[in-house]
């Protein structure tokens, strides 16, 4: 089974922005020795505790700083974009390094919609207007616009041998469809939605049609994660991602905060209802129990790739958990 990460650039109680993007690269570069196989960053607007704003941007950085894993974004929120800037941004990073870069793109704003309409003040959230910038991205990529458009007459530069491998990403699984339609590869966000996944991914499976990129469908999950040998750690990490993850649903806020400033915290029926549903968009404990988890997950979606999401604040607690994920996977560490 292959296991990959997805990093969202998170600040660490008392750090700075700046500290948080530097974890990303650190992250990155262990999860390329350790031999896992895609490492993803993130796009979020309007969120002070989130340091990742411009997959692209941070990417180029990463493409300099790492020989064999897959880069990608998880993903660009296309309806901000143009569909040929974004073409623009990824041949580019595909000539940086190329065979390694994956494009996945999604119509969430990533942030607020306030944010979302000072990004495109032409942004009507529009499901159709979706549909045809993935076929405009595909079609830029591949340059293969109908003859005689107005599209077919731009040339996206730089022209490289390959193109980035496409995935639409979803946490309802309706966009799962589109990239079964364009015979892109399709990401479930389990982290953000625990139900109807496997379903999805079904539906997906189903409907897909062979594109000049992908022959056959493929299909991933990610799930927020945590692992560690000492069980009182894993308590402090679970309790805080839960306070952290309660404040975002039940007051907009997504805050930094330490295990000593909630460990006494109470909450009401309500709110612990709420939490038994974020429960289930983790998977926490020690590396044997999580591994047996993943491949749990792995085989209800019918899938061979599971994405991690630590939910760890702190740089060594993420280092150790991928070292501990990577020998509970038997992953091949690469050679330089």
């Amino acid at each position: 089974m292959r296991i990959s990460v997805l990093d969202q650039s998170h600040i660490p109680k008392g750090k700075t922005a700046g500290e948080a993007i530097q974890y990303t690269v650190e992250l990155a570069k262990l999860a390329d020795k350790l031999g896992f196989h895609r490492f993803w960053v993130s796009e979020h607007h309007n969120m002070a505790p989130v340091a990742g704003s411009t997959p692209e941007v941070l990417l180029a950085y990463l493409a300099g700083h790492t020989k064999h894993i897959r880069l990608g974004s998880g993903g660009v929120m296309l309806p901000h974009y143009s569909a040929l800037k974004v073409a623009e941004n990824f041949r580019m990073l595909e000539a940086l390094a190329p065979g390694r870069v994956d494009l996945g793109v999604g119509r969430a704003p990533g942030g607020d919609r306030l944010t979302a309409g000072l990004l495109n003040p032409n942004n009507t959230f529009n499901e159709q207007e979706f549909i045809e910038q993935l076929s405009d991205l595909q079609n830029y990529l591949n340059n293969s616009h109908e003859p005689g458009s107005f599209q077919a007459r731009v040339t996206v530069t730089p022209v490289t041998a390959g193109v980035p491998e496409l995935w639409v990403l979803s946490s309802s699984g309706q966009s799962g469809l589109f990239a079964a339609h364009f015979g892109m590869a399709f990401s479930f966000a389990h982290f953000i939605n625990p139900n109807g996944g496997p379903e999805a991914v079904k539906r997906y499976k189903a409907s897909f049609k062979p594109s000049e990129n992908q022959q056959e469908p493929q299909a991933n999950v990610a799930v927020f994660t945590f692992c560690s040998e000492d069980k009182e750690k894993v308590k402090q990490i679970q309790a805080v991602a839960e306070y952290r993850f309660l404040q975002l649903e039940t007051r907009g806020r997504f805050v930094a905060v330490s295990y000593d400033e909630i460990k006494d915290t109470t909450y009401s029926p309500a709110e612990l209802e709420r939490l038994n549903r974020i429960r289930q968009r983790f998977i926490i404990g020690t590396p044997e129990q999580v591994k047996a988890k993943f491949t749990q997950m792995a085989q209800e979606y019918d899938i061979d790739e599971v994405m991690a999401v630590n939910i760890a604040p702190e740089l060594e607690d993420r280092i150790s958990c991928y070292r501990l994920l990577a020998k509970a996977f038997e992953l091949s560490e690469t050679q330089d």
